[in-house]
C-alpha cells in the first residue's frame, strides 16, 4: 500500500534500499545511502552487512549516524578497525556493493565530487575523493544516489574522483582496474538508470511515479539510453515511510 504525502527524498531512499541485496558487503557513503542501508535492513535485507569508511563493519546503529567517522558507524559492529583496513578490505575483494555520492554524473558512470571549474581556479571546490575514488575503483558494483539536473549529468565531468567505466569498454581493465567491476545503478530524484551492457553507457530503466521519459531526458545533458521496456518504480509503502520517519530520520535531517 502506497502513501501519496512521501516527498522525492523519500523516495528516491526507498528505490536505493530495495537495490540492497541480503547477505552482501555494502560500502555505505554519507547522506541519503546511510538512510537507505537502514531502510533495507529493517525490511528485505536484514543480513546486509554495512561497511564504513573509518572502520566500522557491520554495526547496527539505533540513530542515524551523523558521519560516516561517527561513534554510531561502529554501534554493536562486527568490527571496528581504521580506514586503512576498510580499503585494503575493498583491495581483497571482500566489498560487494558501494554506495556514494557526487555532484556530478557523465554517461559512464564517473563521478565528480572535488571541484566545479577548473582545478587550480575553480567555480566550487567540494569535499573531495574522502573513499570515493577507492570505492569506485575496488568495489565489485557502485551505485550513485544524485539530484538529478542538467548541472548535474553533464557529458564530461570538470574532475574525475570516482571511475565508472572511463571512457567505454574495456577502459577500466586498461588503467589496471579488477575485472567485472564498475557502476550497476543510478537512483537520481527522478528515476532508476543502468547501463547498457554492450556501450556502459547509462540507460533509462524506470522512471519515479509522475515523471515522464521525456522529463528525464530533458534534465540530462547527454544522450542518455532509454532502455526498451521502461516502466515506473513502485511509490514508497505506508511501512517503508513509517520507518524512515517514526524510526530512522525522526529529526528529519535528510527528509
Amino acid at each position: 500500500m502506497a502513501d501519496p504525502t512521501y516527498s522525492k527524498s523519500e523516495l528516491m531512499i526507498c528505490v536505493a534500499a530495495r537495490l540492497f541485496q541480503d547477505g552482501t558487503t555494502a560500502f555505505i557513503g554519507t547522506g541519503i545511502p546511510m538512510l537507505a542501508a537502514m531502510l533495507a535492513m529493517k525490511t528485505h535485507a536484514p543480513g546486509v552487512v554495512p561497511i564504513f569508511e573509518f572502520g566500522g563493519t557491520g554495526a547496527q546503529p539505533t540513530q542515524l549516524p551523523n558521519m560516516v567517522g561517527g561513534a554510531r558507524t561502529f554501534e554493536r559492529a562486527i568490527a571496528a578497525s581504521g580506514i586503512c583496513d576498510i580499503m585494503e578490505a575493498a583491495q581483497r575483494g571482500f566489498i560487494d556493493y558501494g554506495f556514494i555520492g557526487g555532484a556530478q554524473i557523465d554517461p559512464f558512470g564517473n563521478l565528480n565530487s572535488t571541484v566545479i571549474g577548473a582545478h587550480d581556479h575553480p567555480k566550487a571546490r567540494l569535499p573531495g575523493s574522502g573513499g570515493g575514488n577507492d570505492v569506485g575503483s575496488l568495489c565489485w558494483k557502485t551505485v550513485a544516489i544524485m539530484l538529478h539536473d542538467k548541472r548535474r549529468f553533464v557529458p564530461r565531468l570538470d574532475f574525475i574522483t570516482t571511475p565508472g567505466y572511463l571512457t567505454g569498454p574495456g577502459a577500466r581493465e586498461a588503467v589496471g582496474l579488477p575485472k567485472a567491476t564498475g557502476p550497476v545503478n543510478v537512483v537520481s530524484t527522478l528515476a532508476l538508470m543502468d547501463y547498457e551492457p554492450a556501450s556502459c553507457r547509462m540507460r533509462l530503466r524506470a522512471t519515479h511515479p509522475g515523471v515522464t521519459v521525456a522529463e528525464v531526458i530533458a534534465n540530462t545533458g547527454f544522450d542518455l539510453l532509454i532502455a526498451e521496456d521502461v516502466r515506473v518504480n513502485e511509490p514508497p509503502s505506508v511501512d517503508e515511510l513509517r520507518l524512515l520517519r517514526a524510526e530512522i530520520d525522526p529529526e528529519r535531517l535528510y527528509i
